[in-house]
This record gives C-alpha cells, sequence and structure tokens, in this order.
C-alpha cells in the first residue's frame, strides 16, 4: 500500500527551511498554501487578506481568470526558444507594451534588477554613441534612499547600508543627491552625464511622494542639460498609483520607462526596457541579451496584462478606491499613526513608536488576518491587490485601527 505523505504544519515548515535556505529574508511567519483573488491561505487553512501583492507583482490579484487563461495556453503551447529564434508572440507584446506607454520599443527581460541593469548600460552606450561622452567617463545621477535592485551595480549607488555592506568593492559612476531636490540634481548633471535615473515615487523608502512639480522639474532638467531622464516603474506602475504610470500625475513621458512586478500578472517574472527608438537603437546584437527574456510564455501573459489595463478599469479602481484609503488613514492620525503618504492604492504609514515597530505591527495584523510588510523604523506599507472591494479594504482599515487601538 502506498503511504500519503502528511502535510507538514506551517511551524514544520519554517523550522525545515532555517538549515537549508540562504537568510537573507526574514518573512513574517505565515505559510501561503494557497490564494484567489486578494485572499490567501495558509497550510491550516486560515484566511488572509493580501495588503502587499507581492510589492505591487499582484496588481490583478492572485490568479486572474484572464491571465491564468493566457498562461494555460501557452504552456500548451510552447514556453521557450531563446532569443536565438523569432518566437509568435514577442511582437505582439512589444507592439502593444510600446503603445501603452506611449514610447517606441521594447528591451524585454526578466526581472526588475535585470531591468534597471539593462537600463544603466544602454544609457551609458547612448551617451557613447549620441551625446559624445568620451569613453568610460558617462556619469548617471541617482536619488538618495532609492531603491532599484539587489545586484552589485544598482547597490554600488544604494544609501541603505544593510543593502550595500559587505558587498564591495562598488561599481563607480553615480551621483546621488537627495530626492525631491532639482537644485542638488542640477549641479550634479554635467557634460558626463548620461542619464538621470530616480523612482516617481519611493517605495522601499516608505512610499515617499515627491512635490509637484518635481517629476516635471526633473523632464525639463533632464531635456534642458542634454541627458535622459530614466523612471522606474517597477513597482508604481501599471495601475498602481490610478493612472498607468505613476509620471502621469505631472502629465511628463520620460525618455526611458523600467516595468516589472505586474507585467507579469504575479504569473512569470517578465520586466521591460520602453524607450525612444534613438534609445534603444544604440543595441546591437551580441551587446545584450538573455536567454528567457522576451520567452514566449512571458509575452502572453504580459500581453493578457496589457489587455487588462488597456479598459483603464484597473487605473481608476486604485483612483476610486485610492480616496477610501486615504480617508481612512487620516481618520486615523494622532490616533497611532503619526503620519502617512498615499497615493491611489499605495501607501506608507507612520506608526507611533510608542506602539511598537513595523514589525510589531506588521505581526499583530497578521494575528488578525491582514497582510501586510513593514520597511523602516515603524513604517507599514499598505499595496493591495487592485481588485480589491471597497468593502475589503474599510475591513482592513478597521482593523488597523483595532490593532493600534489595543496597542495604545
Amino acid at each position: 500500500m502506498t503511504s500519503v505523505a502528511r502535510t507538514r504544519s506551517s511551524a514544520e515548515l519554517i523550522r525545515a527551511e532555517e538549515p537549508v535556505l540562504a537568510h537573507n529574508y526574514h518573512p513574517l511567519p505565515v505559510v501561503v498554501a494557497r490564494a484567489e483573488g486578494t485572499w490567501v491561505q495558509d497550510v491550516e487553512g486560515r484566511r488572509y487578506l493580501d495588503m502587499l501583492a507581492g510589492y505591487s507583482a499582484l496588481n490583478f490579484g492572485h490568479r486572474h481568470p484572464a491571465l491564468i487563461e493566457a498562461a494555460h495556453r501557452q504552456l500548451d503551447r510552447l514556453t521557450l526558444t531563446s532569443r536565438a529564434f523569432h518566437n509568435d508572440r514577442l511582437a505582439e507584446f512589444a507592439e502593444r507594451l510600446a503603445a501603452l506607454i506611449g514610447l517606441d520599443m521594447v528591451l524585454p527581460m526578466n526581472t526588475g534588477a535585470e531591468a534597471v541593469e539593462s537600463a544603466v548600460k544602454v544609457a551609458r552606450k547612448w551617451a557613447y554613441d549620441v551625446r559624445g561622452v568620451p569613453a568610460d567617463r558617462a556619469t548617471i545621477v541617482v536619488a538618495a534612499d532609492n531603491f532599484h535592485g539587489r545586484t552589485t551595480t544598482i547597490v554600488s549607488f544604494s544609501t541603505d547600508e544593510v543593502a550595500r555592506s559587505g558587498f564591495g568593492p562598488f561599481t563607480p559612476g553615480f551621483r546621488i543627491v537627495p530626492y525631491n531636490d532639482l537644485a542638488a540634481m542640477e549641479a550634479a548633471i554635467d557634460d558626463t552625464t548620461a542619464a538621470v535615473l530616480i523612482e516617481p515615487i519611493q517605495g522601499e523608502a516608505g512610499v515617499i511622494v515627491p512635490d509637484d512639480g518635481y517629476l516635471a522639474g526633473v523632464r525639463e532638467l533632464t531635456s534642458r542639460k542634454g541627458c535622459l531622464f530614466i523612471a522606474d516603474e517597477i513597482q508604481s506602475g501599471l495601475g498602481r498609483t490610478g493612472r498607468t504610470l505613476a509620471v502621469e500625475h505631472e502629465s511628463v513621458m520620460p525618455d526611458v520607462v523600467l516595468l516589472g512586478k505586474a507585467l507579469g500578472g504575479g504569473i512569470v517574472p517578465v520586466s521591460a526596457v520602453v524607450a525612444r527608438r534613438e534609445v534603444l537603437q544604440v543595441l546591437h546584437p551580441g551587446e545584450h541579451g538573455s536567454t528567457f527574456g522576451g520567452n514566449p510564455l512571458a509575452a502572453a501573459v504580459g500581453s493578457a496584462v496589457v489587455d487588462l489595463l488597456e479598459t483603464g478599469e484597473f487605473q481608476r479602481r486604485a483612483a476610486e478606491l485610492g480616496v477610501v484609503l486615504r480617508g481612512g488613514l487620516q481618520s486615523l492620525v494622532g490616533r497611532g499613526v503619526v503620519g502617512f503618504r498615499a497615493r491611489g492604492l499605495w501607501a506608507g504609514v507612520d506608526i507611533d513608536p510608542e506602539l511598537g515597530t513595523g514589525r510589531d505591527i506588521s505581526e499583530r495584523l497578521m494575528r488578525e488576518g491582514i497582510l501586510v510588510k513593514d520597511t523602516h523604523g515603524s513604517t507599514i506599507r499598505l499595496a493591495p491587490p487592485l481588485t480589491i472591494t471597497a468593502d475589503e479594504l474599510q475591513g482592513a482599515l478597521q482593523t488597523l485601527e483595532k490593532v493600534l487601538v489595543q496597542g495604545a
């Protein structure tokens, strides 16, 4: 008789990870086994409202039917060719993504960090081939408190010592200026500057929303100085803030837009560099590539994501429910919340440190069936799937109020 393997408990699975997984994460002690829409379920069958959405990778919720259908359909046909050959899904994906963003060409990659690394290479190549910067002298201006990924080059221009410490020597060629400071940015740009690379909203830093006019100022400054404006919309893009891109709140069009996370629908890693033709045309065969970048499964899912965004439904939902989110958070200011920043369905919430750290609050919310994630100090991030209902959102806010009152 064949024995049936016993399902291990959450506690057992967490203990089993300890000796075999690198300790580069400190997850909340919940073991997710199933998910649908805005809800996840752990091994024991407990349900939780997902208020993080995979750092915006799950903008359309868990297992969105249209995205799952597109993946299944493609799995039955073709998953990978490498870019040694063409595949029948890539052209449509690139055409439609470029049209959605309002730019000309697409460089498909896999992860967000790959998109950022690719943009760094493209910007440097453009600086040498088009701007005439002397070889190996190109610089890129970035903002303090940024988060663009975890590779060696990217942490070279991080100001987070946890991300940097122990990983040097670091890659040169970057100038760091304060975020939201146009004067400092202008002073850092010179004839060697290839690009300014910023997040329109700084996510990891605590959902830091810049002053009105900052993004328009970056666009004016980079145009006047003759360098590129690269917007990292990997977290902020694809509906999260109530627009397709966060830069649209100031009617700005960068030269290069970086996308990831939600572009893969929570199914496969998909990222892209979307740019003006003049910029991406500096790449020639053999100069850059990715075995999995632009694979047919990714292109099929990515095209289905574009389908959802073309309707405008998710952008509208984020804008409308963002009003509910802001209202609920405003009512908690002075009652456990000391401040918050929000745009669309994305918020950084600063909790009174006397009530606990962000980790403490996240664990208390988890015990109440709400999943969020802390960032620096006593700040938590809220970024639910754009499919969340008003009732679900209000329920999460009421639970946050309950946790704060209990902790007072």
